[in-house]
C-alpha cells in the first residue's frame, strides 16, 4: 500500500535572519564614519538691501494697459499696447534691477496676459512676475 505524503509548508527564515544581522552589522559599523553636513541659518540683519519697488504692468478688463511704477510715487499712467515694450524698456535701463509685474483683472483672458509677458521678454525684461490679490 502505497502512503500519501502530506506536503508541508513551511519557510525557512534562517537564510534571512543571517541576512539581516549582517546588514545591521554593517551599519553599526559605518554610521559612526558619516559626518552629519552643517546648515548655516540665516539670521534677522543679514540682508544686502531692502527690495526695489516693483513696476507694475495692469491690464483691465476692457483691454487697457496701465503703468504703476512704485518706486516714483505709483501713479497709472494708460498705454496702448505699441507703447508698452517702449515704456518698460525705457523705465528699466533707468533701474535694470527693478522687477516687473502683471497685474490683470479677474475677468481678463489668459491670452492677453501671455501676450504681456511675450511683449516684455521681447523688450529684455528678465524679472518678471504675476500679481495675485489672496482670496477673501
Amino acid at each position: 500500500m502505497a502512503r500519501a505524503r502530506k506536503q508541508v509548508a513551511q519557510i525557512n527564515v534562517v537564510p534571512m535572519i543571517d541576512v539581516m544581522l549582517v546588514l545591521l552589522v554593517i551599519f553599526m559599523v559605518t554610521a559612526p564614519f558619516i559626518n552629519p553636513g552643517q546648515v548655516e541659518l540665516p539670521s534677522v540683519g543679514k540682508t544686502a538691501q531692502t527690495p526695489s519697488q516693483p513696476l507694475e504692468i495692469i491690464i483691465k478688463e476692457s483691454g487697457e494697459y496701465r503703468l504703476r511704477d512704485r518706486a516714483t510715487g505709483g501713479f497709472d499712467q494708460i498705454v496702448t499696447q505699441s507703447e508698452l515694450a517702449r515704456e518698460v524698456a525705457a523705465l528699466h535701463r533707468a533701474r535694470p534691477d527693478q522687477p516687473v509685474v502683471i497685474a490683470a483683472d479677474k475677468n481678463v483672458r489668459y491670452e492677453k496676459v501671455m501676450h504681456a509677458m511675450t511683449i516684455l521678454q521681447r523688450a529684455q525684461i528678465t524679472r518678471i512676475g504675476l500679481l495675485a490679490q489672496p482670496a477673501p
